[in-house]
Formats: structure tokens, sequence, C-alpha cells
């Protein structure tokens, strides 16, 4: 059962690691993890891990989570492009704070599942896609963010020229299965600045 102080605990972990825009709290705050969640991990959903999800795939911590949000700098104007659905937790975070979404995942169950959650709580601006998603969307470009939840070796040039000028992609990037950085691209006109926010497993 969810209680308020497990809201209030939910948040203060939230602060603690490092997620302090006040939309992005506000909105996790007001969005139930556990819609996200199947059967025996719904009890875990006010606790700061990555937990199983379908298709042999784990769904993000949410301090991870609220830390790429946050350093995507989102606007309600924004349209924005995700490479990695999985359960639609961080999707539908996205949803509130923007404009439109057009998230990929390559598991067909998983953005099945997905769609049904985000349908569940009335979110309707977001464009469900089944696919790698590696190569963008170049019918949808330019994207004003693009956010990656997948580790790849280095930022793919195909996605960088999806972004709007002024636009940001975050990813983790790092061959390791373990360890990887969390990276902020912004793009200046043709230039590309990279910055190392924190690591990530």
């Amino acid at each position: 059962m969810n209680t308020i102080d497990d809201k209030l605990k939910f948040v203060f972990k939230l602060r603690q690691a490092g997620v302090t825009n006040t939309k992005v709290l506000e909105t996790m705050e007001g969005l139930a993890r556990e819609n996200f969640l199947d059967g025996t991990f719904k009890k875990h959903c006010h606790q700061d891990i990555a937990l199983p999800i379908a298709c042999g795939q784990t769904t993000s911590q949410p301090s991870v989570v609220g830390i790429m949000i946050q350093s995507l700098d989102v606007n309600s104007r924004c349209k924005i492009l995700e490479i990695g659905t999985g359960s639609g937790y961080q999707t539908a975070i996205l949803s509130r704070l923007c404009r439109r979404v057009y998230s990929f995942e390559i598991h067909k169950d998983l953005s099945i599942f997905a769609e049904k959650a985000l349908i569940n709580i009335n979110i309707s601006n977001v464009t469900m896609l089944v696919g790698d998603g590696t190569s963008g969307l170049q019918a949808q470009a330019p994207f004003d963010r693009i956010i990656v939840s997948a580790a790849l070796e280095d930022p793919p040039r195909i996605l960088l020229d999806q972004l709007k000028p002024e636009g940001i992609m975050i990813l983790p990037v790092g061959r390791s299965d373990n360890l990887q950085k969390l990276i902020k691209v912004q793009r200046n006109g043709k230039n590309f600045s990279y910055n190392e926010l924190r690591d990530v497993r």
C-alpha cells in the first residue's frame, strides 16, 4: 500500500541522489511507479533500485531516471525521441513534461506492456514504435531532445544529426557491462559539446 510517508521518503531519496529540479520531482512524486511493474515487484516501487521487467530487461532505478531527465532540460514545447521504452516509466515522466514523445522499444512485448500502462493513466502524447531506434526517426526529425536508455560505445552520428540546434541528448556510454558514463551532448550549430555527468550501472 502506498502511503504519503512512502512518497515523501521516495522524493527524499531522489533529492539525496541529486535530483533537484522541482518539476521533475513533482512529476515523479505524482506518478505511481507500480503502474509500470509486474507482480511481486510492485511492492518495491518506492525503493531506489533497478527492478526486473519482461524480456529479461530491467527498469532503471528512479534516481538515475530523474537525473537523466533533469539533465535533459525538458520544457513543455519539447519534442523528444526516446530510445528504450522499457516498462514505460521514464516515458510517462517525459510525457508530462513535454509536448510529444516518440519512443522506440526493441522488444514488442515490452512495448505492448508500456503502451497499456500509459493508456491506463490517460497519457496520449506518446507514439510507441517497435524497433532498434539507434537510427532515430528521420520522418519526425529534428528533435529538441533525445534520451537513450541503453549503453552505447559512442553517441551515434545519425542521432546527433537529428538534434535541433541547441538540442540536447542524454545517454550512457561505455563498453563495460558493469559501469558506464552518463553523457550530456549539446548541439551548437554543427558543433557538439560533451559533458560527463556521472557513473551509472
